[in-house]
């Protein structure tokens, strides 16, 4: 009796197996690219954050589910050089902005993914500074790699420094709420 319960309980696991065809690929950090676009009245910076790690869940060739995270400490800016884009890489990486020491690391999960082919709209969590917000995007797959814009209201993970939603008489020093990520990922 107990060889059959055995022999029925391996049959049932590989009959579930072979009709579960979801495939977990994770993600070439080293050629993957996450840029950032920060707006302010008299301008913009740009920049880039490396992944730490990320997977992307398929069913098939469909897009199931993912998982990311960023390591903030990598917060780095790319349109300005010398003395004032070490500033600017420091002040980022400060309290103001997204406190590096304490959080060093931002992660995205998706929760809802629709779609097909290769366009989808993905539903997801974002943690920032320990924080959790629920965001939506577009996401484009192609057999190895894939694209989306996220936008991004920093107010909502508390960071506020020069938010004229927060503070009056910024005048042209406010920086604007949103910021966008634009990621490109190979796996």
């Amino acid at each position: 009796m107990k060889s059959f319960k055995i022999t029925l309980l391996a049959f049932v696991t590989l009959t579930l197996l072979a009709f579960t065809s979801d495939t977990v690929k994770n993600v070439n950090i080293e050629d993957s690219v996450v840029k950032w676009t920060g707006y302010k009245v008299t301008g913009q910076h740009e920049g880039t954050i490396s992944l730490k790690k990320g997977t992307l869940m398929f069913d098939g060739k469909t897009l199931t589910g993912g998982k990311f995270v960023m390591d903030m400490t990598t917060i780095n800016t790319t349109d300005i050089e010398g003395d004032y884009k070490a500033k600017l890489d420091g002040h980022l990486k400060s309290n103001d902005f997204f406190g590096v020491k304490k959080h060093n690391t931002a992660s995205l999960e998706f929760i809802s993914v629709k779609g097909n082919g290769t366009n989808y709209n993905v539903k997801g969590v974002l943690i920032i500074k320990g924080i959790k917000d629920q965001i939506e995007f577009k996401m484009q797959v192609s057999e190895d790699s894939a694209t989306a814009k996220l936008k991004i209201d920093r107010t909502k993970f508390d960071i506020k420094y020069g938010s004229a939603s927060f503070f009056d008489g910024l005048k042209d020093r406010a920086i604007y709420d949103e910021f966008d990520l634009n990621v490109n990922l190979k796996f």
